[in-house]
Parts: structure tokens; C-alpha cells; sequence
């Protein structure tokens, strides 16, 4: 094997590769990853037993085709440090070597012969834009639980509809829970070949539903699916495919898997469900609030700084002033600030959260003025974006739910 290519191209596409790569394995060609140069690109592979990546590059010229499996970090840190400009790389007997402009580096080569097989992309069910999928899983990773204990929910739900071409996503630590729909067409719908204090849910998730990929009906007839994957391995995923094009999203009983420009990757599913949210955000007369969400984004922050560990931020709504009143801390340690603030349903209403989950709450949110809806103090309250469509009717398309606490004796 012997090729030519671009530093900047050489190292894009294996710091994309070496994402999935374990950090401690076992078996040591996991760790590597594996360079396929043929036909004027040059492919880089990497895999675990969770997830998989590869990526294609074009090349600007290959003197001898072949593969070379090698040490997927101790290449990534070469090309972090090589020179601008092209690169020669070329396998010499037992050692794989990179060198530009004066520069030499020589690698171990690892037996190709250990090496799995890298599995195959999952059938494709459709595409959605890229910058859009990738707002969407940071909107709810959030609220993703990071007890590894509880594995389901650590998980985002990635749940699918072609006859309403509506693409759901939802995560839940049972505190709080995120749910953002977006819209996506179906690989029969136009797709495109191959195109691409308390518990606000409960004491956990039900763990023998398994992780099928769900119902299924041919492409295009109303074929739905509902699957469960990690949301650090999504949230890797939505940021590294690029933020133009569609997307494919490919599922199967057991992975999922995801293709873009010239990258694809899959990762294994996560057993069990996350718990249903839609009778969770069924609220039967709450209290509403509507308040600019730059200025309460800031309010919280402002606030938080005297609340110890988990102290909570109030929040007094009043409709007699139009005001919110945020206080936080204890005793003589205290922080208060007022903002302009409708309160339809009640004359006024005090709630308060934990001001870490608040904060995270508020960031997933885009618009100029929230909704706040509320049952009261220690009950659900829902954040949405001010003017999207009515709480009973067409959900809005970002939805998060918290848990309030009891407001503390000031």
C-alpha cells in the first residue's frame, strides 16, 4: 500500500474514525483502525462492540492499493502534529509510515487477519436534515440519566412514523423528561436511495420490552419504529455528521445506524423502553406564564451562584404585576431578581426546581419567550416555546418536562 493525500483530509477522517475506538480493550486490534486505499479514496475504519465508523476521503493519489491495520490513537496524535500540505504514507514490511515535508513517523502494523468484520449498515428507513437532527438530540440529551445502573434510561428513544412523517425524540432521568418531534421522509416518501424530589416518570422504565425496532409495514405505508440508543453515543453521532443534507437512518432488531457525505456509522441498541409521555404531559388546567427567555436564562445563572449543592430557585409568578420574582439561597445568603412575566389561570403561583436541571432545561430552547405551564408547587411543570400551537391540541414540536420542589422556608 502507498498513497498521497492532504494533511487537513488525512486527519479529519481518522479523528472521525477514532471516536468509537475503546479507550481499554481486551482485544488489542479494537484498537486499531483499519486504512483501505483503492480507486482513488482512501477508507478509515474503526469498531467496538457497541459502535462502528467509517469514513471516506478522496486521496490525490494512490501509487499501491491495499489495507493496514494500525494503532488508531497513536495515528490520530501523528496527524494532530504532521506539516501542512500532502503526506506519503506507505506500508515498508511490519511498519506503516506517514511523512511530509520532512518529517518521518513509522507505525506497528496490526494483523489484519484478527481484525472483525465491520458490520453493515441496518435498512435504511429515511432521511432527515442533518442540522435539524442534530439540534434535536442535544435538545434531549439533557435530560438523559447518567446512572449507568439504570441503562434504559440513559438512552434517548428514537421513535419513527412514515404515515406522519414525524420523527420523535425523547429522553427521561426520571426528573425531568425531554420530548422533541422533528420533521423526516421516509425511504418511500421521497428519501432518496439509500439517503440517506419526586419522579416526573416514575420509579424507572419496564425492561422486558426488548429493543426491536418496532412495528413494521413496507416503506412508505405507514411503517413505524420506536428503538432506544445511548445518548452519548447519539449525541456523537448528530454533531460529527455535518449540519447540510440529509441524513439516513437505518434500523434493524438490534442497531442503528446513520450515513452522511461519505460517513456511516452504527451503534448497538439499548434493552428496555423508556416510560410513555403522553399521559405524563397531559395537564388539565394549569397555571401558564409566558417570559423572554434570554432575560430568565440569565436570571437563573444570576440567582444560582448562592445555592448550595442542590438548593432550589423560586420562582413567584404574579399576575396583579406581571412580574416573576427569583430568589435562591438560605437565611442571610440570598439572591433575588425580578423580570416581566404573564400568569393566566392563577393570580400568582410560586414553584421551584433544582437550578442545574432549570438551566439545562432553558438552553434546549431557541425561541424569544417560553410557556410555562404549571400545576403548582412540587407538581409537573412544562416548559415550551411561546406562539407554537396550543398545550391541547398539536403538541409543540420541543417539549420539556420538570419535577418542581416544594419551595423552602425563606
Amino acid at each position: 500500500m502507498e498513497f498521497r493525500i492532504e494533511r487537513s483530509a488525512l486527519a479529519e477522517a481518522v479523528a472521525w474514525a477514532a471516536r468509537v475506538l475503546p479507550v481499554r480493550s481486551p482485544v488489542p486490534v479494537l484498537g486499531g483502525l483499519l486504512l483501505d486505499a483503492e480507486g482513488g479514496r482512501l477508507r478509515v475504519s474503526g469498531l467496538d462492540y457497541e459502535a462502528s465508523a467509517r469514513i471516506d476521503v478522496e486521496a490525490a493519489e494512490i501509487l499501491r492499493p491495499g489495507k493496514v491495520l494500525v494503532m488508531g490513537r497513536r495515528l490520530l496524535d501523528i496527524c494532530k502534529v504532521l506539516p501542512e500540505g500532502a503526506v506519503e504514507c506507505a506500508v515498508e514490511g511490519s511498519r506503516f509510515t506517514v511523512s511530509g515535508d520532512g518529517a518521518r513517523f513509522g507505525l506497528s502494523v496490526l494483523p489484519l487477519d484478527d481484525y472483525p468484520a465491520l458490520p453493515s449498515l441496518p435498512r435504511v428507513r429515511g432521511a432527515v436534515e442533518a442540522a435539524e437532527f442534530a439540534a434535536a438530540v442535544a435538545d434531549v440529551a439533557v435530560a438523559a440519566g447518567r446512572d449507568d445502573t439504570l441503562p434504559a434510561l440513559t438512552g434517548i428513544r428514537l421513535g419513527l412514523d412514515a404515515g406522519s412523517g414525524t420523527m420523535t425524540l425523547a429522553a427521561t432521568d426520571r426528573y425531568r423528561f425531554a420530548v422533541r418531534t422533528l420533521p423526516w421522509k421516509a425511504a418511500g416518501a421521497g428519501a432518496g436511495e439509500g439517503a440517506g424530589s419526586g419522579s416526573a416518570a416514575g420509579a424507572g422504565s419496564s425492561s422486558g420490552a426488548g429493543a426491536g425496532a418496532g412495528s413494521e409495514a413496507g416503506a412508505g405505508s405507514g411503517e413505524r419504529a420506536d428503538v432506544l440508543v445511548s445518548a452519548r453515543r447519539l449525541t456523537e453521532i448528530a454533531r460529527s455528521l455535518g449540519r447540510s443534507g440529509l441524513v439516513s437512518v437505518a434500523l434493524d432488531a438490534g442497531s442503528a445506524g446513520f450515513e452522511h457525505a461519505g460517513m456511516r456509522t452504527t451503534v448497538r441498541l439499548l434493552d428496555g423502553r423508556l416510560p410513555r409521555h403522553e399521559k405524563l404531559f397531559a395537564m388539565e388546567d394549569p397555571a401558564v406564564a409566558v417570559v423572554e427567555r434570554a432575560r430568565l436564562v440569565e436570571a437563573v445563572k444570576r440567582v444560582s451562584v448562592v445555592a448550595d449543592g442542590d438548593g432550589p430557585v423560586q420562582l413567584a409568578f404574579s399576575a396583579a404585576d406581571n412580574s416573576v420574582h427569583l430568589q435562591a439561597g438560605y437565611e442571610d445568603d440570598v439572591a433575588s431578581q425580578r423580570l416581566p412575566a404573564t400568569l393566566e389561570g392563577a393570580r400568582e403561583l410560586t414553584v421551584a426546581f433544582n437550578p442545574a436541571y432549570l438551566a439545562d432545561a432553558l438552553a434546549s430552547f431557541d425561541e424569544p419567550s417560553l410557556r410555562l405551564l404549571m400545576m403548582g408547587a412540587g407538581q409537573r411543570a412544562m416548559i415550551t416555546g411561546e406562539g407554537e400551537p396550543g398545550r391541547d391540541v398539536s403538541p409543540p414540536r420541543h417539549r420539556h418536562l420538570l419535577m418542581s420542589v416544594k419551595p423552602p422556608l425563606v
